[in-house]
């Protein structure tokens, strides 16, 4: 069938690959969600955000409502958000957040990847004031005026926003992220994405060759099971 079919085949396998480990985390951080705040979606906007997130990677409803389930039963409650600091080469910071029902595992684990690929775990909490949690969202860029959409917004707890293409970034402090997300939802903006995420207050400036040398240790990290999210304070 020649290269083409090759490069279909090739294609279509990282999609399922990509898939194979998105959808455990996203499950994981919808379980998480509606443990913390209740299975109803409508009473919870931190669930309500993180099935929206889900959907805009096209994870399958029964997934979705099988991951709502788990937060009611005895394998959930285990389950908890951990977070790990630690530094690599040309001042790299990172902050890797986990959601794991055996912190045992996850800390070695963790720590394993740091000190092969050329890290260092450093005590939790250390990076706290090198960063900033803050609200996210992802949204589709709407037809009308970014302003006036900023406008609406500030009210909801809206700090910052940027635009990239079609995609609008909303930042508001971590305690506003459910009047931000009601917000959003009032004016009909379609997430891709919500979550809690660590800022950082300032950045380093990396030229691709320093790049090249961390994405091993960053890809190995996102590659866990356990972990959710990998924040640095790479530009």
């Amino acid at each position: 069938m020649g290269r083409a079919f090759e490069y279909r085949r090739a294609s279509k396998e990282a999609r399922w690959d990509k898939m194979s480990k998105l959808f455990p985390k996203l499950g994981k951080a919808i379980t998480v969600a509606a443990k913390e705040g209740g299975v109803n979606p409508e009473m919870n906007p931190k669930l309500r955000t993180a099935i929206a997130t889900a959907k805009a990677q096209n994870m399958p409803k029964d997934n979705i409502d099988a991951a709502i389930k788990r937060a009611n039963g005895k394998d959930s409650s285990d389950i908890k958000t951990i977070f790990y600091d630690g530094k690599a080469a040309h001042g790299v910071q990172i902050i890797v957040e986990t959601a794991t029902d055996n912190p045992t595992r996850t800390v070695a684990n963790v720590k394993a990847i740091f000190s092969k690929n050329g890290g260092e775990m450093l005590p939790s909490g250390s990076l706290n004031f090198m960063f900033s949690r803050k609200a996210v969202f992802e949204v589709v860029k709407p037809s009308g005026d970014i302003d006036e959409l900023e406008l609406e917004l500030i009210d909801a707890g809206l700090t910052d926003i940027e635009e990239d293409g079609e995609t609008i970034t909303i930042y508001g402090d971590y305690t506003s992220f459910g009047t931000l997300s009601e917000g959003i939802e009032k004016m009909g903006l379609e997430v891709k994405k919500g979550s809690l995420q660590f800022i950082p207050n300032s950045t380093v400036n990396l030229d691709e060759s320093a790049l090249g040398e961390l994405e091993r240790l960053l890809d190995k990290l996102e590659d866990d099971d356990d972990v959710q999210a990998v924040y640095t304070n790479i530009e």
